[in-house]
């Protein structure tokens, strides 16, 4: 069944020429109607499906592209991209090109600018990037432009003139989106929009889903709930939400803008006479389990690994294909609740 058929092979079940099957396959040249029904015979016998990539290879150069994300081993959310990078992998071994992925600790920026160092020496034709810190990123960025090397990103957004391409989710809708749950599942009260570890991460995400989140209350010029910003830092995130909580009884929601709503759901479950809406991102599996334990009302699905997956193979098809990469991907906003999320996990 994984047989990869050659035109050779073609033209002899068919019993016609090479040059025969090849005008066929690349619709050039005449072709006798018997022939051509010969051909059309074996093709659908052995499901042939032609590789446009392929035909448009115009030279054997290699291609490098190097990925950089987060290590998965440190923090769970990342490792779904792991899976669309070898899915890429997967799909474009047979080609002139090369995907190598390295990893950076998301505590140390440090160990960003030191697996950037690396890549560079690699000396890749195009670099896929989670922007994680700003301003370290925008240092690479100059350096990746004197090189001429192209940069796709994903996840996060951020601007640079060497950026070619992004990947990921409108933030500031996303964060709409979170706000209109909120709003469907609460008539007023008090709302907590909570950013954890923003100060080790790239900020700018968080701040777009708070201001989607807020410009949706904002519009809904009520005077029904009061919205309040928390920002929880590593490892005093469960010292300083109890406090917040003791010091805001009347709390009924809370948006959390990163994959950890986890870390908030573990404190509120030891609070049986709490009854707090929560709305967090990302299908990590301790999110799952305080979903379905009706813990969390909902999780916004960003899909990273459809990301990571998109940022690899627009560049592959750039170089192999010539095809224009696309200046931004936007993905869907999956809205995630305890009845569709096994769909979704599986």
């Amino acid at each position: 069944m994984d047989k990869k058929y050659t035109i050779k092979d073609i033209a002899k079940m068919a019993g016609v020429s090479k040059g025969t099957v090849d005008r066929v396959l690349h619709n050039r040249g005449k072709v006798s109607p018997a022939a051509l029904d010969k051909i059309n015979e074996v093709l659908n016998v052995i499901d042939y499906q032609p590789n446009l990539i392929a035909r448009n290879l115009k030279n054997t150069k290699v291609y490098r592209i190097c990925v950089l994300l987060p290590d998965p081993e440190i923090d769970s959310y990342w490792l779904p991209c792991v899976n669309g990078i070898q899915e890429a992998i997967t799909e474009f071994k047979a080609y002139s090109v090369v995907i190598e992925t390295h990893y950076f600790n998301p505590e140390s920026t440090k160990s960003f600018l030191n697996a950037n160092e690396n890549i560079i020496k690699q000396s890749p034709d195009a670099v896929l990037i989670a922007p994680f810190f700003y301003k370290e990123t925008l240092e690479v960025l100059k350096q990746y432009d004197e090189l001429n090397i192209i940069v796709n990103t994903f996840n996060n957004q951020i601007e640079g003139k060497s950026i070619k391409s992004f990947v990921g989710q409108d933030l500031f809708k996303s964060g709409r989106v979170a706000a209109s749950l909120m709003n469907l599942i609460l008539s007023d009260g008090q709302i907590a929009i909570i950013h954890i570890d923003e100060s080790l991460k790239n900020a700018v995400h968080m701040q777009e889903k708070e201001k989607g989140f807020r410009s949706y209350f904002s519009e809904k010029n009520t005077s029904n709930f009061a919205l309040t910003t928390l920002k929880l830092k590593h490892p005093n995130v469960e010292t300083k939400f109890s406090t917040f909580l003791e010091e805001n009884p009347n709390l009924k929601g809370i948006f959390i803008t990163t994959s950890k709503a986890y870390q908030i759901a573990s404190i509120l479950s030891s609070l049986k006479d709490k009854k707090i809406a929560i709305i967090g991102y990302d299908l990590v599996e301790k999110n799952v389990n305080f979903l379905n334990q009706g813990l969390v009302h909902f999780l916004i699905h960003q899909n990273q690994k459809r990301q990571a997956y998109l940022g690899v193979s627009t560049l592959v098809e750039h170089f192999l294909f010539r095809k224009d990469i696309p200046e931004t991907i936007l993905l869907p906003i999956d809205i995630i609740n305890v009845e569709n999320a096994s769909f979704y996990i599986s």
